[in-house]
């Protein structure tokens, strides 16, 4: 089961004292019968990307600038999440839970989903640059518009324009956690070591 798998991956991040040592709730079925997040998440002021993309949102609006068709093509959004110290080993270990299961949970109201993939693991390295945050998430998307509406707010606020289960997700969240950050971006280039050194009469020949 997906719950099994979480729960021990989440025990193996240290989150939990024992494995197993309390029951997880399944994630709710129906996403659009959660409850809505009564104040947008983040306090920072918007930064160039920001603004920029908010400048988008005015101009073609939310309809569109949510569509799935919104600029297609690869979208990553990273997520960084450092806990209060008070959050008990099982109240982080249910943010992450919570969190994975938006890859099942956000979906539109037709019910397509959302979300490609999510992606999960603990900060291990050691150059002293993680600035206090203990997790990340990598969420990919299909298009900016899949990107937007799953963002939502404080971006998109027009009621049926934003994913429910990520805007309640937020709001439980958000008690458990002292710092969060986002960076998000089109993947505009992608290199591995077999087409870096390909030949150049195979990969660099043009037809």
């Amino acid at each position: 089961m997906m719950t099994d798998r979480i729960w021990t991956a989440m025990a193996g991040f240290g989150f939990l004292a024992v494995a197993g040592a309390a029951t997880i709730a399944p994630a709710l079925a129906d996403p659009y019968s959660l409850p809505i997040a009564s104040s947008p998440a983040g306090t920072a002021p918007p930064n160039a990307a920001a603004i920029a993309a908010r400048q988008v949102l005015a101009q073609v609006g939310a309809a569109t600038f949510t569509a799935p068709d919104f600029r297609p093509g690869v979208v990553r959004h990273v997520v960084l999440f450092r806990f209060l110290k008070s959050a008990t080993p099982y109240q982080r270990a249910e943010v992450v839970r919570r969190f994975l299961e938006l890859a099942t949970d956000s979906r539109r109201p037709d019910g397509r989903p959302l979300v490609v993939s999510i992606e999960t693991g603990v900060q291990n390295g050691g150059e002293g640059q993680d600035e206090g945050y203990e997790i990340a998430f990598l969420v990919t998307f299909r298009s900016e518009g899949d990107r937007n509406y799953y963002v939502g707010r404080p971006v998109v606020n027009q009621p049926g324009l934003f994913d429910p289960a990520h805007d309640a997700f937020k709001a439980f969240a958000a008690p458990y956690l002292a710092g969060v950050m986002t960076f998000d971006y089109r993947v505009a280039a992608e290199v591995s070591p077999a087409a870096a050194h390909a030949p150049a009469g195979k990969a660099g020949r043009r037809k």
